[in-house]
């Protein structure tokens, strides 16, 4: 299963090491899922982990970014434009809508509410789900 993880996913992955998202880091190391992320939802990583309130130290900042990449498939950028999609509510979300559909990935991972309140369109190509939605996914997928 092809995943794209907002940035509040990922830093519950590698800095909270939040119990809620361990059914995805067990999916990531048994192979049973993938992530994807592009130059957009990187750098948006990037700026996210200098924030003061997460307290991490420059090289505590290069070495969850340097796991981070090393974890997922970075999707190559293209003059192509995007998709049609919806639009989220909030602007800085539609990079996840975006690189969900470019890259073909099943399933889109937030907690975000304005990226949760568009899970029941149709004709996405994708799912969208919460850290919870998408470990019982995740279980369900063959071993």
């Amino acid at each position: 299963m092809k995943l794209v993880l907002d940035t509040n996913v990922v830093m519950d992955l590698f800095h909270f090491r939040d119990a809620g998202v361990a059914a995805i880091d067990e999916a990531l190391a048994a192979g049973r899922a993938s992530c994807v992320a592009d130059g957009e939802t990187l750098a948006e990583l990037a700026r996210v982990v200098t924030y003061p309130e997460f307290g991490l130290a420059a090289a505590a900042q290069a070495a969850l970014l340097a796991d981070y990449r090393r974890l997922v498939a970075v999707a190559p950028e293209t003059a192509e434009p995007p998709p049609k999609l919806p639009r989220c509510r909030d602007p800085d979300d539609q990079k996840f809508l975006q690189l969900a559909a470019r890259a073909g990935a099943d399933l889109l991972v937030t907690k975000d509410k304005a990226l949760l309140r568009l899970r029941r369109r149709q004709g996405l190509g994708f799912a969208i789900a919460t850290p919870a939605g998408a470990a019982a996914l995740l279980s369900s997928t063959p071993r």
